[in-house]
């Protein structure tokens, strides 16, 4: 046992965590989408503190080496809306039951899915950034998957400008979402001891994707990351709506 947590689930979530860091490496995001299926499957009480620690966590990686490009005029929109919308996640998460949270995660990878395939190209401006900073905050604080509704507004900026912007939405967003969680009384404080632990796969995951950056063509990452997150989504909601 590591902090109360299973040696295998944390071995298990460790590769869960390089796989996801590596996918945010080269396009921006992944970490949430990759990695809570996973690890709400394993454990849901790790949900979704660990994940917002360790979301808030690995862009410092992506900020390191890049942070010339980031919107701020757009992330002024997007974070002040998601303070009204950590509120509604942490009712949601006061609300409902862990398997609930794990439907919310499944749907919202589904979603993400769903609106990456169809590349709807939305317009960047006030309205859409309030309104996806308001998804992003509920979403990010019950389930930790807080950045599709924003990626999907940047989709069609440069590369850089996506990654960097959204590592900021990523922190900032990570550490709302975990203030209001705490103030709400759910936080374990275990779980910084257990995300400390596993900083390492998400430096690991970090290196490795800057790496694989430029080697292999953005449109099959794109359809591969596509197919795993469906994969993980539709067996995270199996486990919650049959458990």
């Amino acid at each position: 046992m590591i902090l109360g947590v299973d040696g295998g689930v944390v071995a298990l979530v460790a590769v869960a965590l390089v796989v996801g860091a590596t996918v945010q490496g080269l396009v921006g995001l992944g970490l949430g989408l990759v990695s809570a299926p996973v690890v709400t499957l394993l454990d849901p009480s790790l949900m979704p503190e660990l994940m917002l620690v360790l979301a808030a966590v690995l862009p410092c990686f992506t900020l390191i080496r890049s942070h010339d490009d980031i919107d701020w005029q757009g992330l002024a929109w997007v974070l002040s809306a998601r303070v009204p919308g950590t509120a509604v996640g942490v009712l949601f998460l006061a609300l409902f039951a862990d398997r609930y949270i794990g439907v919310a995660v499944g749907l919202m990878v589904l979603l993400g899915v769903a609106l990456t395939i169809r590349a709807v190209e939305v317009p960047v401006r006030p309205t859409t950034l309030a309104v996806a900073g308001l998804v992003s905050g509920a979403a990010g604080t019950a389930t930790s998957i807080g950045g599709p509704p924003v990626a999907l507004l940047y989709q069609h900026r440069s590369p850089g400008q996506i990654r960097s912007t959204l590592a900021v939405l990523f922190t900032v967003g990570a550490v709302m979402s975990l203030i209001g969680i705490w103030l709400g009384g759910h936080f374990e404080v275990r779980l910084l001891l257990l995300a400390r632990a596993l900083t390492p796969s998400l430096a690991l995951g970090a290196w490795a994707g800057d790496r694989l950056r430029g080697v292999f063509p953005d449109d099959r990452i794109r359809y591969a990351v596509l197919a795993v997150c469906a994969a993980s989504a539709v067996a995270l909601l199996l486990r919650s709506l049959l458990g």
